[in-house]
């Protein structure tokens, strides 16, 4: 039986729960514009009031990937196959970490199908920073799967996947506040890619997160937050995981002394916009000493971790490590750049 948004709107209010095929027939309404931008505000409003369920966004997941711009990777290449990502929202205004962290796991041997956007609370997002790098992030999705092929890394910019999500834009820029359109970007790789390092903002986040995973299907996913706020693997203070492998769900506290680095405030991670974001990340990529190039092996370690390409997160450092110092890394980028070019009209 379907529920009217009106319906919806009173569970909320309630403090109960909108089950999965409630929650599938009102996301739908949301995704084709069938729901009034008042009703569509107010529901997502309250449903953040309430909290939502780790079944509300599995549903509301499940809706967003029906109506996404599919990318259809060869079965062949998508062993090792991992999207590395963060919710954003974390306002720690770092550079790019994930971003430097996909081409130094892709250069380890990872296939990485990165989604993402540009900056919305940060000061430089993904598709920023990489504009910036002079990646052509304009590709089809016959484009993208063929820069996954040959380099190993494909960008989805998200507009590009999303269109429905036009319905959605005007009310999450009106309300300015997080709702659940924050989490269900990450949820929602355009790629199908089955593992995963995700970040996320808050730390009841990571419990919800990974098991929304589960229910998704995915294979290894890794959720991470740094509990100084950070939406990645932290050096300044420990990192709450929530993992998901071999369908079973554990979480645990990681430390940077647990990989044998100092713990270092973020403060030096820092950026202002994409240009200084784009000066750190090749810093890093580059090999030169220093936090940047620290936190960037760490997270690609998880990413390796979290693309059964090394056997522990520690593993996984020292393969990114090694890709950093011998220049694979740096050369991935330029790879990178190369590639989505050459489809430029």
């Amino acid at each position: 039986m379907s529920i009217t948004p009106q319906e919806a709107l009173t569970r909320c209010i309630e403090h109960r729960e909108i089950f999965h095929d409630e929650m599938l027939h009102l996301m739908r309404l949301i995704m084709r514009g069938e729901m009034s931008p008042v009703m569509a505000a107010a529901l997502t409003m309250g449903l953040r009031v309430k909290k939502e369920t780790i079944g509300e966004i599995a549903a509301a997941a499940t809706v967003m990937r029906e109506f996404a711009t599919k990318v259809d990777v060869p079965a062949e290449v998508s062993d090792h196959f991992v999207d590395i990502v963060g919710t954003g929202g974390d306002g720690a205004n770092t550079f790019n970490i994930s971003t430097a962290s996909m081409f130094v796991a892709a250069a380890a041997g990872a296939r990485i199908a990165k989604h993402g956007g540009r900056g919305v609370s940060s000061k430089s997002g993904s598709a920023d920073v990489l504009e910036a790098l002079g990646v052509n992030i304009m590709l089809t999705p016959e484009q993208v799967a063929e820069s996954i092929e040959t380099a190993g890394i494909g960008f989805m910019f998200a507009p590009n996947h999303h269109p429905a999500m036009k319905n959605v834009a005007p009310i999450r820029k009106e309300l300015g506040v997080r709702t659940i359109f924050n989490i269900l970007g990450p949820l929602t790789n355009p790629a199908g890619a089955p593992n995963i390092l995700m970040g996320v903002f808050h730390p009841d986040l990571v419990g919800i997160q990974v098991r929304v995973m589960q229910r998704l299907g995915a294979k290894h996913a890794v959720v991470v937050y740094g509990k100084d706020g950070m939406d990645e693997v932290s050096l300044g203070a420990a990192t709450l995981v929530g993992e998901l492998k071999d369908g079973v769900v554990t979480e645990y506290e990681i430390h940077p002394e647990d990989f044998g680095l100092q713990m270092v405030s973020n403060r030096s991670l820092k950026v202002a916009d994409a240009d200084e974001s784009k000066a750190m990340l090749i810093e890093a990529l580059e090999n030169k000493p220093g936090t940047p190039r620290e936190i960037v092996s760490l997270n690609a370690g998880a990413a390796l971790y979290a693309a059964n390409i090394a056997g522990s997160i520690g593993d996984g450092m020292k393969l990114a490590r090694e890709a950093i110092a011998s220049g694979a890394a740096r050369a991935k980028l330029d790879e990178l750049v190369r590639v989505t070019n050459q489809f430029k009209a």
